[in-house]
């Protein structure tokens, strides 16, 4: 999108911002569409109304009115198809509580904030009947590059036998990765977590959960279920 909208500068103000609207536009389409076929998906598979936990924000907030995660969630309450929400709290920067949250509040959607370490927990005692979590990026393989405590999420949606599904647009997979290993994960500063005291910590920013942990894929343009993202 940034590429496009410079490649128009020579053109004038008005030609920047008309392809910006038009990229914009382009992403809520892309985001509707997204969140639209997730929520088929699901209840097409567990009936309705679908519990649903999710982790960091992947909202208006982060891609444009719509959002990929909570597209989902979106379109299961114009479906009349949502039950409650459960919001990882995502520390050490709260993108659950802070954004997530209050993006539901707004909404009008019933949900709980969770302990990121409680997340399993609620998972166990069958309070979600499905994972659906965003993607900063996708592996060639299926592995799934999202928020640090992502990963603890699938191995507990496994254990449980429940959906993990990441919502993303098929922007978001990159075919030059061969796989999550080849990612390099972010360290970030030790103060986000324990100010600024002379305690080390180890901060990282994203993990990688393996594609054999992933139910499904949701883009814009298909349902991925195991099969080459090529």
């Amino acid at each position: 999108g940034v590429d496009r909208v410079l490649a128009r500068l020579d053109e004038g103000l008005d030609a920047v911002v008309a392809e910006a609207v038009h990229v914009l536009e382009e992403d809520v389409r892309r985001n509707r569409a997204l969140g639209l076929r997730g929520a088929r998906w699901l209840v097409e598979r567990l009936g309705g109304p679908v519990n649903v936990q999710t982790h960091c924000n992947a909202g208006a907030l982060a891609c444009v009115e719509w959002g990929t995660a909570l597209g989902v969630v979106r379109a299961l309450q114009e479906l009349g198809e949502l039950g409650h929400v459960y919001v990882d709290e995502t520390r050490p920067l709260l993108q659950g509580t802070r954004l997530t949250a209050w993006e539901l509040a707004q909404m009008g959607v019933e949900h709980t904030v969770v302990v990121d370490s409680a997340g399993p927990t609620v998972i166990a005692r069958g309070m979600a009947d499905a994972v659906v979590v965003g993607a900063d990026r996708i592996a060639a393989n299926g592995d799934v590059v999202n928020k640090i405590g992502t990963y603890p999420l699938a191995l507990a949606a496994a254990r449980a036998g429940i959906p993990f599904v990441v919502a993303a647009p098929e922007s978001t997979i990159d075919l030059a990765t061969p796989d999550g290993a080849r990612v390099e994960i972010e360290v970030r500063d030790p103060a986000e977590v324990v100010g600024d005291r002379a305690t080390a910590a180890l901060n990282f920013a994203f993990d990688v959960t393996p594609a054999d942990l992933v139910t499904a894929i949701v883009t814009d343009e298909r349902i991925i279920r195991g099969q080459p993202l090529g």
